[in-house]
């Protein structure tokens, strides 16, 4: 099993906090660690997509009740959100108790049911982490291309042949399209479902129009703004706002969009291998999209990211402003010989960060002048990571 770098942390805010919600796509993990954490303590796991679990919290208190003392892990809650008002009961009864922390986790698909649910509920007394698919500091050193192509979850990053991982990956787009989103959220049809989430993996890191996607649609924007924040809310797509400056220039205002795993942009292209990748236009905003993905995941808590863009050309890819008022300006660039274009350091100007790079391809660092330097996606997520 590959040893997740969240696991740490969880088991930190479990030692903090009576509840422990932890989210993310399906299939990104979320079970497996959380029973590689259940099995360390006395614990209790109940899966609620199974009928013979959901049939035992028929009287939901009195079964949880007789649990006190366990670590009690329910997946897929999203399914009994009725289940949160009965939680606020026994986690302020255990409390009362002296059971401070440690007492529920919560696994979700990241719905909007569940966000709201969980944040009314159980406000003052839950903890929030998204796990994320696989990221370039949780797998071997020489497989980032791989990640690339078949992108972080578990079973396509894993499978034995690329066309083991293109087949998971088809059939996850289609279960999700067909089974869960009708589950998590609003009902759309699923081939417009579809057709919406291949044209943002085409447009994959474009400034958002919405209106020329409503007339690809056949839909109205408002429509589209709907399919948009559920995708955002399902942590299958991001959102990267751009970057508000008090500076007198023209500034892009419309938000960047990303498909967020690379493997699920190239299944939806139809491309199947690295040739077929490296092969398409999509390449350089397939290639954009994976390394921001990376180096987010791996940022420290409470970092926001941003793009900058002017209508003069000014442009950094990503903006990311740290604790403590600490500001990077990353260029992305695919190739092996990064170059630095005029509107970088254009931006530069602007901004002023307090250090500039080039993300790149290759794995050597190396200064590429007025105070920006190369550097490989692997260094950058570990120059992040080490934050503290």
């Amino acid at each position: 099993m590959i040893l997740r770098r969240l696991s740490l942390h969880l088991h930190e805010l479990l030692g903090q906090f009576p509840a422990v919600a932890l989210l993310g796509p399906r299939q990104s993990g979320k079970t497996t660690l959380a029973r590689a954490i259940a099995g360390e303590a006395e614990s209790l796991y109940l899966d609620l997509e199974n009928p013979h679990d959901l049939e035992k919290l028929g009287d939901a208190r009195s079964y949880l009740e007789a649990q006190a003392g366990r670590l009690v892990v329910l997946d897929e809650v999203q399914r009994a959100p009725e289940l949160f008002q009965t939680l606020r009961g026994l986690i302020d009864d255990g409390i009362r108790k002296g059971r401070t922390s440690g007492q529920f986790l919560l696994l979700g698909s990241a719905s909007i049911d569940l966000l709201r649910q969980s944040g009314e509920s159980l406000a003052g007394r839950i903890a929030y982490v998204e796990l994320a698919p696989l990221d370039v500091l949780e797998i071997e050193s020489g497989r980032e291309s791989q990640l690339w192509i078949r992108g972080g979850f578990p079973r396509s990053f894993l499978a034995g042949s690329d066309r083991r991982s293109v087949l998971w990956r088809g059939n996850f787009i289609r279960t999700y399209i067909e089974r869960d989103i009708p589950q998590l959220g609003p009902r759309v049809p699923a081939e417009t479902l579809r057709r919406f989430w291949t044209m943002l993996a085409h447009s994959q890191g474009a400034t958002l129009n919405a209106a020329q996607l409503a007339r690809s649609l056949a839909v109205d924007g408002k429509t589209v703004a709907k399919y948009l924040d559920l995708m955002v809310d399902l942590l299958l797509v991001r959102r990267l706002p751009p970057f508000h400056a008090n500076v007198r220039k023209r500034l892009v205002k419309s938000p960047k969009i990303y498909v967020r795993d690379s493997g699920i942009v190239h299944a939806l292209l139809r491309l199947d291998d690295g040739d077929a990748v490296l092969g398409h236009p999509i390449a350089g905003m397939s290639w954009e999209g994976f390394v921001m993905e990376n180096l987010l995941r791996v940022a420290p808590e409470r970092t926001q990211a941003s793009f900058y863009r002017t209508s003069a050309g000014a442009e950094i890819d990503l903006l990311i402003e740290l604790p403590g008022h600490r500001t990077w300006a990353i260029e992305i660039k695919r190739g092996g010989a990064p170059r630095v274009e005029k509107g970088f350091h254009m931006a530069l100007e602007d901004i002023r960060p307090d250090k500039a790079f080039v993300v790149y391809s290759g794995r050597e660092r190396y200064p590429k002048g007025k105070g920006i330097e190369a550097i490989g996606v692997r260094a950058m997520a570990e120059e992040l990571a080490a934050i503290q």
